[in-house]
């Protein structure tokens, strides 16, 4: 058998496998290593955990100051769930309604949103069930990966397709301030709700000189009640695959109980600095079942501040961070002194 030397032609040398001889590839370059003792370990830990105790408390004392209230309308609107949960109704209105008092103004932006309790969005057929070619308007009559919701028993492809767009929350929610023995209707803004890269570049609509042709020979998921092109009747800009309700809700939840932004007050007329004290009516017309999967509806009116919602979770992180490392930093000064007097013990 003939080395693999023997191959190459006489008087060629073998190439060397040797790296360059560089600072970078010899591995010369210059280097600190820092040298760890009692003081700069024990340091980085007190630092470190005073560092994170501080921005825990910071963070839990300002989501605690999150003016937030919450009503669940699941018993108020029992009525129109079992109406509901009969698929043969889905043609007949139902609207129900909750009252709730503010005892204090909420002052500032106030955000409204719908939360469901039990529904898990988190399965895997149910996240794969979508086309993103579909969304971007691409392929709009060729639903892929949307299986079971992809097309009808004739062949008719559904838009959008897909058990995330087919399970769309679709519940409309008005506020009502009764002032004076009247119903006066909180202004509500529908746009401007979303994330601008959902918006500008997530999803598009298919191009063509009016959106119900660009959604010609397509059909309604089986659970809507409009096609994806007449979503929102008073802004012709707020429809199709760019209607914020929907791109809201495509963005799927990693737990079962979870809330997503619906509506802000707009700030105007006696709305100007918030909510005033005061009496409130939730007007819903009903839409979205919740008994089969043992679920609950809610609708939630929050502030906001610098570090964002209600959640603790954050702050809750930050404190158990900076707590573990204080320990930390006690455990290993009580070593210290007990192995040091040790040590002089046996010296001695």
């Amino acid at each position: 058998m003939k080395s693999k030397t023997s191959f190459l032609p006489q008087g060629e040398a073998r190439p060397s496998r040797c790296p360059d001889n560089t600072a970078f590839k010899q591995q010369r370059l210059p280097a600190w290593k820092p040298r760890l003792n009692i003081a700069t370990v024990l340091s980085s830990f007190f630092l470190s955990g005073a560092f994170c105790l501080s921005v825990g408390v910071c963070l839990i004392l300002s989501a605690n100051s999150v003016r937030e209230i919450q009503i669940d309308y699941s018993a108020q609107c029992s009525e129109c769930s079992k109406l509901r949960e009969n698929s043969s109704n889905w043609n007949k209105e139902c609207t129900c309604s909750a009252n709730f008092t503010l005892e204090e103004g909420i002052p500032g932006d106030v955000f409204m949103y719908y939360g469901l309790q039990n529904f898990y969005q988190n399965h895997r057929r149910f996240m794969m069930s979508r086309s993103d070619a579909q969304l971007l308007g691409q392929n709009a009559k060729i639903p892929k990966n949307c299986a079971p919701f992809a097309t009808y028993r004739n062949g008719t492809p559904m838009a959008p397709c897909g058990a995330i767009a087919n399970s769309m929350f679709n519940d409309t929610i008005e506020l009502f301030y009764n002032s004076n023995s009247s119903a006066i209707p909180v202004p509500l803004l529908k746009t401007g709700n979303c994330w601008w890269t959902d918006k500008n570049v997530k999803f598009r609509n298919p191009e063509s000189y009016n959106l119900s042709s660009a959604f010609a020979g397509t059909a309604r998921p089986p659970y809507w009640q409009k096609p994806v092109y007449s979503l929102d009747e008073e802004d012709e800009r707020n429809n199709g695959y760019l209607n914020e309700d929907f791109i809201i809700w495509m963005r799927v939840s990693a737990f079962p109980m979870f809330r997503n932004l619906y509506r802000r007050v707009r700030r105007v007329r006696q709305f100007a600095d918030g909510l005033p004290a005061g009496n409130y009516t939730f007007s819903i017309s009903y839409n979205f079942p919740v008994t089969k999967f043992k679920g609950r509806k809610h609708v939630i009116l929050s502030t906001v501040v610098w570090s964002g919602g209600s959640s603790p979770f954050l702050g809750i992180a930050y404190v158990v961070t900076g707590s573990a490392a204080t320990l930390t930093g006690f455990v290993i000064t009580a070593i210290h002194l007990k192995l040091r007097k040790k040590k002089t013990y046996f010296q001695k």
